[in-house]
C-alpha cells in the first residue's frame, strides 16, 4: 500500500502525449491551446478615441482659446476624418479613430454645446491635463509581433475573444483522450431497466461520463459482466481502442474481482494497488508500456468520486497540456476525529467567509456507498495521513465537485 503522495507522483510520471488537431474557433472554448497566438497589427491598431465628446489640438487650447466651432462628427467604424482649421474641432464618439489634426479628446461632460447664428460651437469648462487625454493609443497594449497567448493555455472566452481579434476562425488544440469508461459488476443494469430485489442501476459510470464532460473529453460507456473469460476478451479489445480505460469496481478482494489479475494477463503494467486513504483504498493504477492507461477505481461511488477528483482529472488535465489547476484551501468548521492511518477524504459543504476564505463543514455520510449524501456537499476536505484529530480553524485542501462561486 502507498501514500496518497506516491500515487500522484506515479500517476504524473505516466501522462499522455496526445496529437494536435485544428477546430474552429466556436468549438475551442475550454480546449488546451497548442499554437501560440500573436498580434496581427498594434493593440488598438489607431489611436482610439475613449471618450464621447470632442476632439481638439491641445496646442489650440494652450493658447487660450476655449471655445471651437465643431467641423462635424466622427462616428466609430467610419474612415479618419481631419480637422481642417486648428482652432476647430469634431465631435468623436467613443471606439472611433482619432481624426487627424487632433491630439486630445474632451469629454461631453466637460462642455457646453451650443448653436450661434446655424453653427455649432463646443465650450470647455473643465480644461484638459495634457495632451492625448482620453486617447487610447496605438500599439499602447500590445505591438504587431508580440505573443499574446502562449501554447499550453486552457481557452476561456478571453482568449477566445482574443484569437478573434487576431483573426484566426481556426486554432490547433490538444486533441482530447479517447477514453473507455467501464463499469463491472452483475449486480448492475442499465438505468432504463428496472432492477430485481439484489441489483441496483448504474450510476458510477454515469458519474464519469459527466465528469469528463466538464474537461472536454467525451468518454464511451461499457458495462462487463463479473466472468473472468469475458472480462479478458472485452478489455482486450478496449486496450486496442481507447488511450485510457476508467474502470469501476472489480478491484478489492471479493472472489468476483477478476480485474488485477485480468489486466495482468493482458500485459498491462501494474504501478500500484491499493492507497493509505479513506475512502477508495482499493484503487488500481497502471499501463501497457508505451501504451494505454489504465485507472480502476473502488466500485463504491463516494470512492469513485474522491479518486476522480484527486487522481483522474487532474491526470486529464496534464495529458491534455494545460498547467495544474490551482487547489485551493478551506477552513474546517468542527473539530473532526479520524484513527485510522490514512489519508481521509472527508465531505464537505462549503462557504465563503467574512474573512473571503471559504470555509468547510463536515457531511456525515453511511460510509462509502452513501451516494445519495453527496447532494449535500460541494467536494473534499484532504485530511492528512499520521495524524487523528483535525482542529476547527485548520486549514486544508479543498478538492470541489460543483461550482459554488
Amino acid at each position: 500500500m502507498i501514500t496518497v503522495t506516491e500515487a500522484v507522483r506515479l500517476i504524473g510520471e505516466n501522462i499522455l502525449t496526445l496529437p494536435i488537431t485544428e477546430v474552429a474557433l466556436t468549438e475551442a472554448n475550454g480546449a488546451v491551446l497548442r499554437e501560440p497566438i500573436s498580434a496581427d497589427r498594434d493593440f488598438p491598431p489607431f489611436h482610439r478615441v475613449s471618450m464621447d465628446g470632442i476632439a481638439i489640438r491641445f496646442a489650440s487650447f494652450q493658447t487660450g482659446e476655449d471655445t471651437f466651432r465643431i467641423e462635424g462628427v466622427q462616428l466609430a467604424g467610419a474612415p479618419a476624418q481631419t480637422l481642417q482649421q486648428a482652432d476647430n474641432c469634431l465631435e468623436v464618439m467613443t471606439g472611433a479613430i482619432l481624426p487627424g489634426n487632433t491630439d486630445t479628446v474632451i469629454r461631453y461632460e466637460d462642455l457646453k454645446i451650443f448653436e450661434r447664428n446655424g453653427i455649432r460651437y463646443a465650450h470647455i469648462f473643465a480644461a484638459p491635463k495634457g495632451r492625448m487625454q482620453n486617447v487610447h493609443q496605438c500599439g499602447s497594449d500590445r505591438r504587431a509581433s508580440d505573443l499574446l497567448i502562449p501554447a499550453g493555455t486552457l481557452l476561456s472566452p478571453a482568449e477566445i475573444a482574443v484569437i478573434a481579434t487576431v483573426g484566426k476562425t481556426t486554432v490547433q488544440v490538444s486533441q482530447p483522450p479517447r477514453i473507455a469508461i467501464i463499469s463491472t459488476g452483475d449486480e448492475l443494469v442499465e438505468v432504463s431497466e428496472m432492477p430485481l430485489p439484489h441489483q441496483i442501476r448504474q450510476s458510477n459510470s454515469y458519474l464519469l461520463q459527466a465528469a469528463l464532460q466538464e474537461q472536454g473529453v467525451k468518454a464511451e460507456r461499457f458495462h462487463l459482466r463479473d466472468d473472468k473469460a469475458a472480462l479478458f476478451a472485452e478489455l482486450k479489445t478496449l486496450l486496442s481502442r481507447f488511450d485510457a480505460l476508467i474502470l469501476s469496481g472489480g478491484v478489492s478482494k471479493g472472489k468476483a474481482d477478476f480485474i488485477p489479475e485480468v489486466l495482468a494477463e493482458l500485459g498491462v503494467q501494474k504501478l500500484f494497488h491499493e492507497v493509505a486513504q479513506r475512502p477508495g483504498k482499493p484503487f488500481w493504477f497502471g499501463r501497457v508500456p508505451d501504451g494505454p492507461i489504465v485507472f480502476a477505481l473502488p466500485g463504491n461511488p463516494v470512492s469513485t468520486f474522491v479518486c476522480f477528483y484527486k487522481y483522474v482529472r487532474p491526470w486529464v488535465r496534464a495529458s491534455l497540456g494545460a498547467p495544474a489547476a490551482l487547489v485551493p484551501k478551506a477552513i474546517l468548521q468542527e473539530e473532526t476525529v479520524f484513527r485510522p492511518n490514512l489519508t481521509y477524504f472527508l465531505p464537505v459543504k462549503v462557504a465563503i467567509g467574512t474573512s473571503g476564505m471559504l470555509t468547510a463543514k463536515p457531511i456525515h455520510i453511511g460510509g462509502s456507498g452513501d451516494f445519495a449524501a453527496l447532494l449535500s456537499a460541494d467536494g473534499f476536505l484532504e485530511l492528512p495521513q499520521k495524524q487523528s484529530t483535525f482542529s476547527a480553524g485548520e486549514v486544508y485542501s479543498f478538492y470541489g465537485f460543483r461550482n459554488i462561486i
